[in-house]
């Protein structure tokens, strides 16, 4: 049996990552494939009788260090400077006016048509508005840095926005004023803390010297979250913050941190620790999207019933979507008007949701089902991107010819 799990192991690591490699040329998320292939092994589990014990416990912990990872990676790789104050405006804007917006909207709708109480319409709400960024970040590879990066804000941020409201309104029993006042208290104490443990972990990565220490740094990170989220605060803040003190690091070099800090050297330790955080979270991730495709039924997918309701919510978040972008940000629709996938978080909020508060509506069906219609939403726009890209690319290579001058920067080779 041990050698049958480690075969198991080790195909589903090796289909996934063939599916990581393929999706950007076929534009499908791997993501999308590993659920199928875990519904397909469901099936073949029902059939010939097999049941594997403690299956239920397993997502939401696989989920839980996903998420971590993922957003840990996304930060990791997010540049602070003026050139992108732009990008990241645009992108927080759109992540928490749009989340706002559909709340606020779904919740309206809910109480006054069907006279459900406010705290339980938001709290079911909340899960299909946040945009899944363990979906949308893999599947920006294949954008420009510039949408790569706007995909990275965006979607890093509707997580954190998603999991602090729905922890806010989960736990709000007193007055509004004294919530909200309590509610940025504590992300400001956040921030602060989040500084401070970022610097000593820094610190930390740059000067052990034993063979083992980028898993140390991981493990706080994982301990600090889980402390964080145990006692209410926004634990993911904590990753966010960690990430982007980490990636500029640039910005904290004075006469007093290089007596400290060889920075040279530190960045040799940062790109080690990145490589490792990448690795780590595409195994997670790619065993939490079979899990979730193992425990989703194929009727719940196929439910007509519940497919009237998901595609009214599916409807309402692109029409806002593409409301915002053209007439607030003045963007182009073509692709970040696609990039608003539905995934991971979506799932673990909706199954932290206490059975007492869960709309009768709402089930399982509705959320994988608006989970699918996003996801191919997005392969749709990403395929729709790739052919007016290779519509322009040949129109310039005749232009300029199969040479190019050898003193040309590659930054204006980029933008042939």
């Amino acid at each position: 049996m041990t050698y049958y799990i480690l075969i198991g192991f080790c195909l589903v690591i090796l289909f996934a990552y063939f599916f990581d490699i393929t999706s950007k040329h076929t534009k499908i998320p791997s993501a999308l494939i590993l659920i199928l292939i875990g519904m397909a092994l469901n099936y073949v589990a029902g059939y010939f009788e097999l049941h594997i014990p403690y299956m239920d416990r397993i997502l939401p912990v696989m989920g839980t260090l996903g998420l971590i990872l993922i957003v840990l990676e996304a930060s990791l790789d997010l540049t602070l400077s003026r050139e992108k104050r732009l990008i990241i405006m645009g992108a927080s804007s759109s992540a928490v006016l749009l989340f706002l917006v559909f709340v606020g909207l779904l919740a309206f709708v809910a109480v006054s048509c069907f006279d459900y109480d406010i705290k339980t319409c938001i709290i079911n709400i909340i899960p299909i508005a946040v945009i899944s960024s363990a979906i949308a970040i893999p599947s920006a590879m294949g954008l420009s840095r510039t949408d790569r990066e706007f995909v990275t804000y965006e979607s890093s941020l509707s997580d954190i926005l998603g999991i602090l409201a729905f922890n806010f309104i989960l736990l709000f029993n007193g007055s509004l004023a004294a919530g909200i006042f309590s509610f940025f208290a504590e992300l400001i104490l956040t921030l602060l803390a989040s500084i401070i443990f970022s610097a000593f972990l820094a610190y930390m990565l740059h000067k052990i010297n034993h063979h083992v220490k980028y898993v140390i740094i991981m493990t706080a990170i994982v301990l600090v979250y889980a402390l964080a989220n145990l006692i209410h605060l926004p634990s993911l803040f904590v990753v966010l913050i960690f990430g982007l003190v980490m990636n500029n690091n640039l910005l904290f070099k004075n006469k007093f941190s290089e007596k400290i800090i060889c920075f040279e050297e530190f960045n040799e330790d940062l790109n080690s620790f990145k490589n490792i955080t990448a690795e780590l979270n595409f195994i997670v991730r790619s065993f939490f999207f079979l899990l979730f495709g193992f425990f989703t039924s194929f009727y719940d997918l196929i439910s007509l019933s519940n497919l009237k309701f998901a595609v009214g919510i599916c409807a309402i978040i692109f029409l806002l979507r593409a409301l915002y972008f053209k007439t607030v940000l003045r963007l182009p629709l073509n692709p970040l008007f696609y990039f608003a996938p539905r995934g991971l978080i979506t799932i673990l909020l909706f199954l932290s949701i206490p059975a007492g508060l869960l709309l009768p509506f709402m089930n399982v069906g509705i959320v994988t089902q608006v989970i699918f219609i996003t996801i191919l939403m997005m392969t749709f726009g990403s395929i729709i991107f790739k052919k007016v890209d290779e519509l322009v690319t040949p129109l310039s290579k005749k232009e300029k010819g199969p040479c190019r001058d050898k003193n040309m920067s590659k930054d204006k080779i980029g933008t042939v």
